[in-house]
C-alpha cells in the first residue's frame, strides 16, 4: 500500500521540533562568530534569539526554526511571546524575525503577539527542505534513488574516490578546514555565488563539538577534490555546506560524499538525513520571468530519494516592534531589489 506523502511530510516536520538552529551549541557558535545571543526560557526548552545589525535601521532579533509556542497553552504562549518582545524592545530591536516550523506555530504566534506580524521580504532559511527517511536498509535506500544517482555513486567508487572524515584519525580536522576553504573559493568563482567569510566557517568548526560537526572530504589522486560539512543533532543529520574544486569533476565525488554521510548517520542512530534547501515550487520566479537558479542543486538532491517530497515551511515572518524603522528597512530593501533587477537586465 502506498504511503500518504502529506502525512509523511508532516511527520518529518515533527521530527525537526528540536532543530539544531535552536540548540545551545548553535547559539554558542553564533556568539563566537560575533553576534549577541538572547535567551527566553520555555516549557519545552529555551528560545534563542540572535541579534542582527543593519546599517541605517539598526538591529533586529532573529529566532530561527521554531518558537516552541504551539505546544503551550494560550496563556503560556502569550507570556513567552511577551517576554521575547520585551527583551527585543529593551535592546532596541526594530522587529523580531521568526521562522515557525509549521502553520500551527505561525497561528499560535499571531494569536500570542500584541504586535503586527507580516511576511518578511525574504526568507532566512530555505522554505523547502529535502529530508529523507534513512530508517531503511542500504538496499532500500539505493532502490529509492534515481538510477543516475546510483550509477554515479558506483562510478565514484570504481574511480577510486576515497572518503575521509574529520575526527576519525588524530590531527586531520584542521587540514580539512583549509582544504574546504580552498574549495569554497574555487566554487564561488566558478559559479558566481557568495559564500560566508572564512572566519565564519572557522568559528563553526572551532565552536561546535567535534562529535556534532564533521567534515567529509573526497580524496582522489592524493588530493581533496570536494568536501561537505555535516551536522548531527538528535535524530537528524544535516548537510550544512558543500564545496567542490575545478578538477576531476567527472568522478562524481559529491554523490559518494552524501552517501557516506547517510551511512554514518544510520550507524549513529539518526532517523533522517536533511539535504537542506531545494526549490520545487517556483511560481514567484516564473511570474517575473526569472529562471530557477536552484534547478541543478534541486535535481541533484532529489536524485537520492525520487518519491520523497520536500518539507515546506511557512517561511520568515516579522513581528513589527518599531513601525518607523521597520518600514524604512522595507523601503530600502525595495530600492535595493530594483537596483539589482536593473543591473541584471542591463
Amino acid at each position: 500500500m502506498e504511503k500518504d506523502s502529506s502525512k509523511t511530510g508532516k511527520n518529518l516536520v515533527e521530527a525537526q521540533i528540536s532543530h539544531f538552529l535552536q540548540s545551545r551549541e548553535w547559539a554558542q557558535f553564533q556568539k563566537a562568530a560575533g553576534r549577541r545571543i538572547f535567551e527566553v526560557s520555555a516549557q519545552n526548552g529555551p528560545i534563542f534569539a540572535i541579534e542582527h545589525r543593519l546599517p541605517v535601521v539598526g538591529g533586529y532579533f532573529y529566532v530561527s526554526r521554531g518558537l516552541k509556542t504551539a505546544a503551550c497553552d494560550k496563556k503560556q504562549a502569550t507570556g513567552k511571546m511577551q517576554e521575547l518582545i520585551d527583551l527585543a524592545r529593551k535592546n532596541k530591536a526594530g522587529w523580531i524575525r521568526i521562522e515557525p516550523k509549521d502553520e500551527e506555530e505561525l497561528k499560535s504566534a499571531k494569536s500570542a503577539a500584541n504586535y503586527k506580524i507580516v511576511k518578511a521580504p525574504h526568507d532566512m532559511q530555505p522554505r523547502e527542505n529535502f529530508i529523507i527517511d534513512i530508517a531503511k536498509t542500504e538496499q532500500e535506500l539505493l532502490a529509492d534513488m534515481k538510477s543516475k544517482t546510483r550509477y554515479n555513486i558506483r562510478l565514484a567508487k570504481k574511480q577510486g574516490v576515497e572518503i575521509v572524515t574529520s575526527g576519525r584519525r588524530q590531527g586531520q580536522g584542521e587540514n580539512y578546514v583549509e582544504e574546504f576553504l580552498k574549495l569554497t573559493k574555487q566554487m564561488a568563482l566558478r559559479q558566481g555565488i557568495k559564500t560566508h567569510l572564512e572566519e565564519y566557517y572557522r568559528k563553526m568548526v572551532e565552536s561546535l563539538p567535534k562529535e556534532m560537526l564533521k567534515i567529509y572530504a573526497a580524496k582522489y589522486g592524493g588530493k581533496i577534490i570536494a568536501a561537505n560539512l555535516v551536522l548531527f543533532y538528535e535524530n537528524v543529520a544535516t548537510y550544512l555546506h558543500g564545496a567542490s574544486g575545478n578538477e576531476h569533476r567527472n568522478v562524481m565525488a559529491p554523490h559518494i560524499l552524501h552517501w557516506q554521510a547517510i551511512l554514518d548517520a544510520k550507524e549513529r542512530g539518526c532517523r533522517f538525513y536533511d539535504f537542506g534547501g531545494v526549490k520545487i515550487s517556483n511560481k514567484e520566479q516564473a511570474a517575473i520571468g526569472k529562471s530557477n537558479s536552484w534547478e541543478g542543486i534541486t535535481r541533484f538532491k532529489l536524485g537520492f530519494s525520487q518519491k520523497t517530497k520536500p518539507v515546506v515551511f511557512p517561511g520568515s515572518y516579522d513581528i513589527v516592534i518599531n513601525q518607523w524603522r521597520y518600514w524604512l528597512y522595507r523601503t530600502l530593501q525595495y530600492i535595493k531589489a530594483l537596483i539589482l533587477n536593473f543591473k541584471q537586465r542591463f
